[in-house]
């Protein structure tokens, strides 16, 4: 039998947001997705995930996300997805309840749904005792999203293929500024827009630099959303700046966490921010490194 956990004696795991520092779009494949090339840049600081193990087989979110049913929510898709996996032939019915710290804005481009489908699958991996490899896991995360596997493996990356094929990629320190224009942008809106472009030449990895890159869905995002290209404007006045993702966050870069809490106090007050620092390695993975 597995005891209730008192809320207070929950473990809380990292559920970290994440930047595309660049977006290429190269060509679209038949099946509809896009092959494309990106730095995923992660941070440390974002949602936060606990998990009450059981033994019922019912897997159910504590506080459910307004505006989004269960069967929509990545987070129990996840959970189920990695169900069944595991209890194949089995008699025993693992099951949970997930609670949900929500500190990222949905819609945003900084991974929050991929994120807390990759933390519910990483972290019942080891709860369930799974013992499933992150190779397993990663496969798993795909089939929920292209962003899936990154929070999954860990690691800031260079990404090819629909955002699956990842080269780890350390960075040196660096402080973000990310700002969210309070607007939702659909990624699948953009990424079926007629005007999106789809033929960005490759670039060599090797010869990256921020200057020489952009996002191929910022154009298009700024034409349609005025708040995303008011809020672009506006810290391009400061540091460099470009969207992440579909969007909507805009994030500007900094050498030192003190210039970029100048700009953050004078960011006009209907805009949402939040200041993390670049990491190499996922706060998960060193969370779940320290609890072998």
């Amino acid at each position: 039998m597995v005891t209730k956990i008192k809320p207070k004696d929950l473990t809380w795991w990292s559920s970290p947001a994440k930047l595309n520092l660049f977006l290429h779009i190269n060509s679209q494949y038949e099946n509809g997705y896009h092959q494309l090339q990106s730095l995923f840049q992660l941070l440390d600081y974002g949602d936060e995930l606990a998990f009450e193990v059981n033994e019922t087989g019912l897997i159910t979110l504590a506080d459910p996300i307004s505006g989004v049913p269960d069967a929509d929510n990545l987070i129990i898709k996840a959970a189920k997805l990695l169900q069944q996996e595991i209890n194949s032939g089995s008699p025993q019915k693992m099951g949970c309840t997930i609670h949900l710290k929500k500190n990222l804005p949905m819609g945003g481009g900084i991974g929050g749904g991929s994120s807390n489908a990759a933390t519910t699958l990483v972290v019942l991996n080891k709860l369930w005792n799974c013992q499933l490899n992150e190779q397993a896991l990663a496969k798993l995360g795909l089939s929920l999203g292209a962003d899936v596997p990154i929070f999954i493996y860990g690691k800031t990356a260079f990404a090819e293929g629909v955002g699956e094929k990842l080269s780890p990629t350390p960075l040196a320190d660096t402080c973000y500024l990310v700002v969210f224009p309070n607007c939702h942008v659909s990624t699948a809106e953009i990424f079926t827009h007629p005007d999106l472009p789809r033929n960005t030449a490759k670039i060599d990895f090797s010869e990256y630099q921020f200057a020489n890159t952009r996002n191929d869905c910022q154009k298009l995002v700024c034409e349609r959303h005025v708040d995303v290209a008011k809020t672009l404007h506006w810290l391009l006045e400061y540091a460099p700046s470009r969207m992440t993702g579909t969007g909507a966050c805009i994030f500007a870069i900094f050498e030192h966490r003190k210039e970029a809490l100048k700009v953050q106090a004078l960011l006009p007050n209907e805009m949402t921010s939040f200041i993390a620092n670049g990491v190499n390695l996922s706060p998960l993975h060193n969370q779940i490194q320290s609890h072998v």
